[in-house]
């Protein structure tokens, strides 16, 4: 019998989001903490973004074209009504689910998708009022459009976080249209910064100059697919992939080229050698890559108590390398990476620390998983 734990903010938090736990799995040791992964749903397809409710359970997104819930310990089998038509077709879909920094009194939440014309695809964002009662989303607002569109069907971005002033940044990839990184009058390798309402900053770097976006607040990038905002100072980091080797972790500055195609520490897919090398005047060098791409997705700072030896540390999810990464900064220097549960979970789509301490995965499979790390006891 599983005993009972003291009725406090913590396990009434475990309680509303997991529900019964599941069965004991196989334990795990890693350099720091021994855990165990414990399975909470399965039958997903493809999910790609998690979002904690405040009053418990969690969003989640099917790159098909569904928002899910997940609560009790259940994931509901219906689909929320009232998302929006997707572009389904390679890497596109319905991408991050985002709640407002209100939510709990404006019930606002932010999806990022794939849109499409009849043409060509686009990154776009689009706001909702969220009706649990009614299992469906209302009000919907349109934040943003990436046109022009491009007739490609990857590279497509669509991590989004808010700020600790509450500016909403969103990535948009180059969609395998490398020059459109440079190139300041189109969204393609960049990095948004909106209001929540998706008006434009005046103080962002490139608003008020000619021939540029003015949402632009970083630019030079290739697909960020992690995104996280830094526990201490509040910077936003992302990750983005290369093409062979050349993943990065970096740091958001305003206005700051991120070098993608000029340089990088991958190679093109033939094995050819990208732009002038690693290093420009002018362009900024990552805090970590991979060499070999590990194909990163999701990001997290881990924030919980429940592994206190993981505090403050990177949690990236792997695609090819079908893995999970930790990684340990001091400041900005990279001193410590691990790599977990290599080739046992499949591609490991989203990473996200839950309001329970616990860290939480999905797979991006046909028949994905919602997965949780716990203590091993």
């Amino acid at each position: 019998m599983t005993p009972r734990l003291p009725l406090c903010v913590a396990a009434l938090a475990v309680l509303l989001l997991s529900g019964s736990p599941p069965a004991a799995a196989e334990t795990i040791r890693s350099e720091r903490h021994a855990f165990r992964v414990e399975t909470l749903a399965g039958g997903l397809e493809h999910p790609w973004s998690v979002a904690f409710l405040p009053q418990g359970g969690m969003l989640i997104t099917e790159r098909a074209g569904r928002l899910r819930l997940y609560r009790g310990g259940k994931l509901d089998p219906r689909p929320f009504a009232g998302v929006p038509e997707v572009f389904a077709d390679g890497q596109g879909g319905l991408l991050e689910v985002l709640l407002h920094p209100d939510f709990a009194e404006n019930r606002l939440i932010y999806l990022s998708y794939s849109a499409h014309d009849g043409r060509a695809a686009h990154t776009r964002v689009t706001r909702y009022r969220l009706d649990l009662d009614g299992y469906r989303l209302t009000d919907g607002k349109r934040i943003f459009d990436g046109t022009p569109r491009v007739n490609t069907s990857h590279h497509f971005g669509g991590r989004m976080v808010f700020d600790r002033d509450g500016y909403l940044y969103l990535t948009v990839g180059e969609r395998g249209q490398r020059d459109d990184a440079q190139d300041l009058s189109r969204p393609g390798g960049s990095v948004m910064r909106l209001r929540d309402d998706g008006s434009v900053p005046e103080d962002n770097p490139f608003a008020g100059r000619e021939g540029a976006r003015p949402e632009i607040f970083t630019y030079g990038h290739r697909n960020p697919q992690g995104m996280a905002r830094h526990p201490g100072s509040g910077a936003i980091w992302i990750h983005e992939h290369g093409a062979r080797g050349g993943d990065e972790v970096n740091i958001l500055r305003a206005g700051r080229n991120y070098g993608w195609p000029v340089i990088s520490y991958g190679t093109h897919y033939s094995g050819g050698k990208i732009g002038v090398g690693t290093h420009k005047d002018g362009m900024e060098q990552p805090l970590h890559y991979w060499v070999p791409s590990i194909a990163p997705s999701g990001m997290a700072f881990y924030t919980g108590d429940r592994f206190p030896e993981w505090r403050g540390d990177i949690f990236v999810g792997g695609l090819i390398g079908q893995l999970l990464v930790r990684v340990r900064f001091e400041g900005t220097k990279m001193v410590r990476e691990e790599r977990l549960l290599e080739d046992r979970l499949g591609r490991i789509r989203e990473v996200r620390t839950g309001p329970d301490g616990y860290l939480y995965l999905t797979t991006d499979e046909a028949e994905g998983r919602l997965l949780r790390l716990v203590p091993a006891e």
